[in-house]
C-alpha cells in the first residue's frame, strides 16, 4: 500500500465480538492491530472513521438469557457495557461502538434482503433438521451432541468430532441428544431461505484475485472454489433472537446475514450523530476506502458471503480485507487449567498498563495470517528492555539536567547527525505502519533508540555536569537527546497513545502528527518538569495473573441428575472437563490399544493450498503403503524426508480431509522453543516393527 500525501476518506472496521462472553487477550490482537493502523492514518492527516459493534443475535444469546432469567435485550446491554469498557481501557478508540440489535441494522438488513430477492438471488427449499421436542425448537449443529459416526467418541458436536477431526451432518450422529434439554431430537422438515451463492462464483473468483485479499487468503479461497460453492442458508426458525425476515412469519435472518451489515449500521448511527453522508461511503460508486480487519477463522464469511451480498444489493465492496492469525500463550492454546486463558479485565487488574500489551503485540504482528505467541517471560523482558531500558531511558538520563540547570529551557544544535539519522527513518516507518508490518517498524524504532542511547552514553552528560565550563555543551547534548526522544515518541504514538500524550505534556508541545517529523524542538523552548513515566513489569505480576486465572479442574463425583439437568450441566462444564482430561492418567490397557509402528517415508511432497501439511507415503510392512498428511511443512523440505524412518500410529481411524484420506498419524515433538521434529528410531529398526 503506497503512502499518499493526498487526504483520503477511510472507513475501518474490526470483526464484531459475540455478546456471549468477555473480551480476552486473544480477541485483543485484532482490535489493537486495527487501532494502531487507524491512529497512524489519522496522524497522516486522513479522515478516518473506525466503527464496530457487538454481534448480538443467535440461539446461544437466547438460551443464555433464558438461563439467567433475563431478556436477551438485557443480556446484550450488560455485555455491551462490559465490552465497551474493556476496549476503552485498552485504548482502542472507536468512533462508534454499537450493537447489531439496533433499528439501523434491522432497516438495512431487511432492505438488503429485499434487493437480493429482487435480483433473483433468494430461493426457498424444504430441508430436514433435528428438532428438540421438549424445547420446541430446531437445533443448530452445535446444540446437538452424540457419538461420532467415525471413531465413536462420545459427546461430540453435531458438525465435527473433536477427537478424530471428522466432519459430518448432525443426522449422522449416533444416539444424538439435544444439548439444550437432553432429549432425543426428532427429524422435522422446514422451509428455509437461501442466498444463491452458487450463482456468484465467477464474480467471487475475480474479486478474490483482484488484490482485495492477502495472497495466502486468496489461495485459501481458491480451495473453496475447487468443489463449487453451495447456496447459503440465511434463515432460522422461531424461537430465535434476531430480525424477522420480511413477509416470512416465524423465519429469522441467520446471524451471519445481519452481523456484517452491522458494520454499515454502526457507521449509519455515526453519520446520524455527526452529520456525515452515509452514501458517500457505501454507495456502489463510492471513492472512499473501506477496510475490514478480521481473524482468519471468519475469512470465508467476509471474502465470499459478504462481498456477494454487497455486490448484488448494489453496495460498494471492501477496498481490502486484512486477516490475521490466532494467539497462543507460551506456545500453546490459551488454557484455563494453566491460567493462560486471560480476560482483558484480569490483565488490567494485575499488569495495570495496557500499553505494554499493545507494544508486545505490535512487536509480533506483520501483514500475514501467521499466528503470534504471547510468551509471558519474553513479554516481561521485552517491555523492560525496550520501553524502560531503551526508550524512556533517553529522557530519564537527560531531562533532569535541563530542568535543574537551565530552568527547563532547551538549546539544541543546528545539525546533529543522530537526530538526522532518526528523522531519515520516517518514510520507512510510515510504510511499515501502512502495510501492517508493525514488528518491522518497532525493530527499526528500537535500533534508533540504541543509536540515541549510544549518543547519550558517549557524551555522558552526568560527567559533563560535574565539569566547569561545560554548561553550554551539557544543555546542547541534553536538548539533542530530547529531540531524539520526541521523534521516537512520534514514531511510537500509534502503539503507545496514552504515553505519547503524557510525553507531549512533558515536552510542552502540540499533539504529534506525522508531519511533525520535519519540525524540531527550538532554542529557548521550555519543557515541563520530568516525572517518572512508566515502571518495570515484574515477573511476580505475571505469576499472580496466571494463578488468578487458573480454574479448579478437579472432577468430582456428581449425583445422578435428570437427563435435562445432566446435559445442561455437561454443556456448562465442557471447557472445564476438557482441561481436566489433560491431567488424567491412562492405564497400561489404554496404552496397548495404540499400535505404534516403524514407518519408512517412501515419498514426501507439498500439498497444494495447505499452509502446514506435507503428504507422506509410508511403508509399514503392509501390502499397500499408507498415505498420511502431517503438519510438519514448516520444519522440513520434503526432499530431505524420503528414505527416513519414523514412528506412526497405525490404528488411528482414517480421517477424510479436503486434500484426501489420511490413514494414520506421524509422531512429532515440539514446544515453544522449536519444532515440529519427527521421531526417528535407532539404527536397525525396520518398517513394520511394532514400538513397545
Amino acid at each position: 500500500m503506497a503512502i499518499s500525501n493526498n487526504p483520503r476518506k477511510i472507513l475501518v472496521t474490526s470483526a464484531l465480538p459475540y455478546a456471549n462472553g468477555s473480551i480476552h487477550l486473544g480477541h485483543l490482537v485484532e482490535y489493537i492491530q486495527t487501532d494502531i493502523w487507524v491512529r497512524f492514518q489519522k496522524m497522516q492527516g486522513h479522515t478516518v472513521h473506525y466503527v464496530c459493534a457487538d454481534d448480538t443475535h443467535g440461539t446461544p444469546i437466547m438460551l443464555r438469557a433464558e438461563k439467567e432469567g433475563i431478556t436477551p435485550e438485557a443480556l446484550i446491554a450488560n455485555v455491551h457495557k462490559e465490552h465497551a469498557a474493556d476496549f476503552a481501557d485498552f485504548l482502542v478508540q472507536f468512533d462508534n461502538y454499537y450493537s447489531t440489535n439496533a433499528p439501523e441494522n434491522k432497516e438495512l438488513s431487511q432492505g438488503i434482503y429485499k434487493k437480493l430477492k429482487a435480483a433473483g438471488k433468494i430461493a426457498t427449499k424444504t430441508i430436514e433438521q433435528f428438532y428438540d421436542p421438549v424445547k420446541n425448537m430446531f437445533l443448530p449443529d452445535r446444540f446437538i451432541k452424540g457419538e461420532c459416526p467415525k471413531c465413536h467418541a462420545k459427546d461430540q458436536y453435531g458438525d465435527s468430532c473433536e477427537v478424530c477431526g471428522a466432519t459430518y451432518n448432525p443426522t449422522e450422529l449416533i444416539n444424538a441428544y439435544s444439548a439444550v434439554s437432553g432429549a432425543a431430537p426428532v427429524r422435522k422438515e422446514t422451509e428455509h431461505y437461501f442466498f444463491k451463492l452458487s450463482e456468484c462464483e465467477q464474480f467471487l473468483k475475480d474479486w478474490t484475485r483482484s488484490g482485495t485479499l492477502q495472497g495466502e487468503a486468496a489461495n485459501k479461497m481458491g480451495e473453496w472454489f475447487e468443489n463449487g460453492l453451495n447456496d447459503w442458508d440465511i434463515s432460522r426458525d422461531a424461537p430465535y433472537f434476531g430480525f424477522e425476515i420480511p413477509d416470512a412469519p416465524g423465519k429469522y435472518f441467520y446471524v451471519w446475514l445481519d452481523a456484517p451489515i452491522g458494520y454499515m449500521a454502526s457507521f449509519k448511527k455515526l453519520c446520524q450523530d455527526k452529520g456525515l453522508d452515509f452514501d458517500e461511503y457505501w454507495n456502489k460508486d463510492s471513492s472512499a476506502e473501506l477496510y475490514h480487519f478480521i481473524g482468519k477463522d471468519i475469512l470465508y464469511f467476509h471474502a465470499l458471503f459478504w462481498p456477494a451480498t454487497l455486490e448484488f444489493s448494489e453496495h460498494r465492496k471492501p477496498t481490502q480485507i486484512f486477516a490475521h492469525g490466532f494467539l497462543t500463550v507460551n506456545g500453546e492454546k490459551m488454557s484455563k487449567s494453566r491460567g493462560t486463558f486471560i480476560t482483558a479485565r484480569s490483565y488490567l487488574e494485575h499488569i495495570k498498563n495496557p500499553e505494554y500489551l499493545r507494544y508486545y503485540y505490535a512487536a509480533k504482528l506483520n501483514s500475514t495470517m501467521e499466528d503470534i505467541d504471547l510468551n509471558l517471560e519474553d513479554f516481561v523482558a521485552r517491555v523492560n528492555s525496550d520501553l524502560v531500558g531503551k526508550y524512556i531511558n533517553i529522557a530519564s538520563r537527560t531531562a533532569g539536567f535541563i530542568n535543574k540547570r537551565f530552568a527547563g529551557k532547551l538549546n539544541p544544535s543546528a545539525n546533529n547527525s543522530v537526530v538526522a539519522e532518526i528523522r531519515a527513518s520516517a518514510q520507512l516507518l510510515a510504510e511499515c505502519y501502512a502495510e501492517r508490518e508493525y514488528g518491522k517498524a518497532l525493530r527499526e524504532i528500537m535500533r534508533l533508540a540504541d543509536v540515541a542511547n549510544g549518543f547519550v552514553a558517549e557524551k555522558a552528560p552526568w560527567v559533563m555536569a560535574k565539569q566547569e565550563g561545560q554548561d553550554a555543551a551539557l544543555q546542547q547534548v541534553c536538548s539533542d537527546a530530547l529531540e531524539m526522544f520526541r521523534l521516537l515518541t512520534l514514531y511510537l504514538k500509534p502503539v503507545l497513545p496514552k504515553l505519547a500524550i503524557e510525553i507531549e505534556q512533558f515536552l510542552n508541545i502540540a499533539p504529534l502528527t506525522w508531519a511533525a517529523v520535519d519540525a524540531s524542538l527550538a532554542a529557548d523552548h521550555t519543557i515541563n518538569a520530568y516525572e517518572h513515566l512508566i515502571t518495570r513489569v515484574e515477573l511476580k505480576q505475571i505469576e499472580a495473573m496466571t494463578e488468578a486465572n487458573k480454574e479448579n479442574m478437579q472432577v468430582t463425583a456428581a449425583p445422578q441428575l435428570h437427563s435435562e439437568q445432566r446435559h445442561a450441566a455437561h454443556q456448562q462444564n465442557a471447557a472445564a472437563n476438557a482441561e481436566a482430561k489433560e491431567a488424567e492418567y491412562i492405564s497400561i490397557d489404554d496404552f496397548t490399544k495404540v499400535d505404534l509402528r516403524i514407518a519408512k517415508i517412501v515419498n514426501a511432497e507439498h500439498v497444494e493450498g495447505a499452509e502446514k501439511l506435507l503428504k507422506l507415503t509410508l511403508d509399514i510392512g503392509e501390502d499397500k503403503p499408507r498415505q498420511v498428511f502431517a503438519g510438519i511443512k514448516s520444519a522440513y523440505d520434503p526432499a530431505t524426508l524420503t528414505g527416513r524412518l519414523t514412528v506412526m500410529v497405525a490404528n488411528l481411524a482414517p480421517r477424510k480431509m479436503k486434500f484426501g484420506m489420511s490413514e494414520g498419524m506421524v509422531l512429532a515433538a515440539s514446544d515453544a522453543r522449536g519444532g515440529p521434529f519427527i521421531l526417528s528410531p535407532d539404527v536397525g529398526a525396520q518398517p513394520g516393527m511394532r514400538v513397545k
